[in-house]
């Protein structure tokens, strides 16, 4: 008899309070004290006097030994004072990957079908007859005999050129981000923190180059007063600061950067929550925190429009909800003729991994 033999399912239970389980909350945390070890072990002493997340016989004195003895944490032979390592950095990133990439796979996001297509990377669903030019391994060989069978018979079968039939191929270009991050101090204001969100995105993002898109490039940078880059390495440790938001000087590095690059495709991803509100003139800076100010506005449009110029689109990813702040994000995008997506924390990471996925595929005929 063929078929499948069902039985009752009983699925493993995780010991409480093992070290993955532990392990999972603590990554977590770490993205929320801004990779502080020691601030990220006292909450979770805190929740476990809540919330008993450990057992008698595993309690967090083993959790906290673990995590030294598998190269999470180091006290540099400073007894209390714990540094993440490099390995912790790496395992958060992943795990951010994974909680936003999971996301996307569940909604069937990520993968758009594009209007033209060519000699590339991967097959797609469209077919066409076989052109003097194309690759040999684009033929669809069971189509074409296919073909010749319908189109000679069986009895006199011969292939010829016009049965050969050829798969269409999208091609996947090679493409250059930079990811601007604000880190003014609105980011933690009204009581909602946006920039651990922020963080989780660009960690995620970083992890999904580096290993399914090696070929690419991803620099960061993070804006206040100033604009400055950061490395992939630094991202965990990210923190907002007391500073207004100068966009403009955000966008004059990403574009000084960019311009380095030898990629045909290059683009910004901008994440902000605010309005530009502060300026660099020489050694003073002009700021202006009420309402839209001309002076602000008018040099961030102008910096859009040369990113316009020079072919690097803009896309914004807009975490706060304001009308007029949105109204200016419209004109902005408009002068630079990329995209805004006015985003809620949660939907962030999908949004931004659907578009960079999306954008990194060109097709050519």
């Amino acid at each position: 008899m063929r078929g499948y033999a069902f039985s009752q399912f009983i699925p493993q239970d995780i010991p409480k309070g093992s070290f993955e389980d532990l392990l999972k909350l603590f990554i977590q945390l770490l993205n929320y004290t801004a990779g502080d070890a020691n601030e990220a072990l006292s909450w979770m002493n805190e929740l476990d006097k809540q919330y008993k997340l450990t057992s008698d016989e595993y309690g967090m004195g083993d959790f906290i030994e673990e995590l030294k003895k598998r190269g999470y944490i180091d006290d540099d032979n400073r007894p209390g004072e714990f540094k993440i390592t490099a390995k912790s950095e790496q395992t958060i990133r992943k795990s951010a990957l994974e909680e936003i990439f999971g996301k996307l796979k569940k909604s069937g996001q990520g993968n758009h079908k594009t209007n033209y297509s060519g000699q590339g990377d991967e097959p797609n669903a469209e077919r066409r007859e076989y052109q003097f030019g194309d690759s040999l391994n684009q033929i669809d060989m069971t189509q074409s005999i296919h073909n010749a069978q319908v189109n000679h018979g069986i009895n006199d079968f011969h292939l010829t050129e016009k049965d050969l039939e050829v798969e269409e191929m999208d091609y996947k270009t090679q493409t250059s981000t930079v990811l601007m991050i604000d880190i003014s101090h609105s980011m933690i204001l009204y009581g909602e923190d946006r920039i651990t969100p922020a963080k989780k995105v660009a960690m995620a993002l970083s992890e999904l180059i580096t290993t399914k898109y090696p070929k690419d490039t991803l620099d960061i940078v993070v804006f206040g007063n100033d604009a400055w880059p950061i490395t992939i390495k630094d991202l965990p440790y990210l923190q907002v600061g007391p500073y207004h938001t100068n966009t403009y000087a955000g966008l004059e590095l990403a574009v000084d950067i960019l311009r380095r690059r030898k990629t045909n495709n290059k683009q910004i991803f901008m994440i902000t929550d605010g309005k530009p509100t502060c300026l660099k003139e020489g050694q003073h800076y002009y700021k202006n925190s009420f309402g839209l100010d001309r002076k602000v506005i008018n040099k961030t449009l102008t910096m859009a429009a040369q990113c316009k110029h020079i072919k690097i689109p803009i896309t914004t990813f807009m975490i706060a909800r304001d009308p007029y702040l949105q109204s200016f994000v419209r004109e902005f995008t408009q002068v630079n003729g990329g995209k805004a997506f006015y985003s809620s924390l949660n939907g962030l990471g999908e949004y931004l991994f659907e578009d960079y996925i999306r954008n990194r595929r060109r097709t050519v005929r």
